[in-house]
């Protein structure tokens, strides 16, 4: 079991260190200092259940409905492209009074983009459901099963806080609209970037 969780728990880290878009909106929202305990919970609970899910078995139902992965990389890529745009047209303006100041959208609109970035995300599903699911697959004792789906799921949860809230050690950095424009710029780019490697295969 020990062996099981050691390889669940990092293999979830592994995964998910990797720049995406979920990561980058938790980022942000930790500089803001705003609903930084409910969007590291809600991105963490959301990797439990993927997580589960692929623990559990979930990849069959890709292979009875092959058209899934088409309509996930579509929907999520339309989103990307518009969050992305947004964050450019941001620093086009350059206004990052509210920013500084440490205000952010409502509760509710803020859960729902990252809702948007972890559900609309092909790559979620990709690391949670295919690879985390396929490497539990080795593990053929529901004890074993179990401890490495709990350790991958705490990795997750663990990797969510941390980054919200280490995110407050660069807030001292972050009290001139120069370096939010950087971080705006980095991220319109990488959702972008992220965008264009969903859709360019389906051209």
């Amino acid at each position: 079991m020990i062996s099981a969780a050691v390889t669940g728990f990092f293999t979830s880290i592994s995964l998910i260190l990797a720049i995406g878009a979920q990561n980058a909106f938790v980022l942000r929202q930790g500089l803001l200092r705003a609903h930084v305990f409910p969007v590291c919970l809600f991105c963490g609970l959301s990797d439990a259940l993927l997580i589960a899910a692929g623990v559990a078995g979930f990849g069959y139902i890709v292979d009875l409905a092959p058209w899934l992965p088409t309509a996930m990389a579509l929907g999520g890529g339309g989103f990307l492209i518009a969050y992305g745009a947004t964050r450019l047209y941001a620093v086009w303006l350059g206004e990052y009074a509210l920013e500084i100041e440490g205000h952010s959208a409502g509760l509710w609109p803020t859960l729902g983009i990252a809702a948007a970035l972890t559900w609309l995300n092909p790559h979620v599903y990709l690391d949670t459901l295919g690879l985390i699911g396929a490497i539990s697959t080795q593990y053929t004792d529901s004890s074993e099963k179990l401890a490495f789906g709990i350790a991958a799921t705490t990795a997750s949860v663990v990797f969510f806080f941390s980054l919200g809230y280490g995110a407050r050690l660069l807030a001292p950095y972050m009290k001139s609209p120069h370096t939010w424009r950087i971080l705006d710029f980095i991220i319109g780019i990488t959702m972008l970037a992220i965008a264009a490697g969903l859709l360019l295969p389906l051209i």
